[in-house]
């Protein structure tokens, strides 16, 4: 299993394609905006994307879903807490704001524990990381996670924004996040990749909170 990290958007942030060269799968993940440069890597590699597969469901990390999705006519889906945001005015709003396209409707929702099959070898497990947002999510699969906004290198997602919540937050990334092996390498949705380990010695936000000083 591979994972390309295009970052894409006025602010930085990280679309994962998740593929398998073996069978020609793909899984778009966070198609923020690019989607044009996204369809030419998948034509490029001669993928065959099944799905659009977001984190959660703030707008730059939904700009690009629209054009992937009608291209391909592949299914878009998200955690259940956040269909919500797709047509949120204070999500429209931004989109408007930032020159990105306003999302489709979500055809399907994942939950907690839910396996996204890639190929016959390779799945994604949905891990439900509340906290940044209502429905984030992180994704796990062959020793690496692929943490949406929940977690950075160094830092953490907000939680100052609507649905957000730091207390809930702390607690996903320590309860499901630092569970996982300490060589779990960690794909956020900003910024460079890291590992569960690397975090969990040097995050100031979390080297603090009681049992990780």
């Amino acid at each position: 299993m591979k994972i390309e990290v295009m970052t894409v958007g006025p602010i930085d942030e990280n679309c994962h394609i998740v593929y398998c060269e073996e069978h020609g799968t793909a899984i778009i993940v966070d198609p923020g905006d690019s989607g044009q440069r996204i369809i030419d890597f998948i034509e490029q590699k001669g993928l065959v994307p099944k799905i659009v597969l977001n984190t959660h469901c703030h707008a730059y990390h939904t700009g690009g879903v629209i054009t992937v999705v009608e291209h391909f006519g592949i299914p878009f889906i998200c955690h259940e807490d956040d269909v919500w945001m797709l047509d949120s005015p204070e999500q429209l709003a931004t989109a408007e704001y930032m020159g990105l396209k306003k999302p489709p409707k979500n055809d399907a929702t994942v939950l907690d524990g839910d396996e996204i099959e890639l190929c016959e070898d390779y799945s994604l497990k949905a891990i439900h990381t509340p906290g940044h947002t209502p429905g984030g999510i992180c994704l796990m699969g062959d020793g690496k996670v692929i943490s949406g906004d929940t977690l950075f290198r160094f830092s953490i997602g907000r939680s100052d924004l609507t649905g957000g919540d730091h207390n809930t937050l702390i607690r996903s990334i320590r309860e499901k996040l630092f569970t996982l092996p300490d060589e779990t390498v960690v794909y956020p949705g900003h910024g460079d990749t890291t590992t569960i380990g690397e975090e969990k010695l040097h995050n100031p936000f979390l080297r603090q909170t009681e049992g990780y000083v």
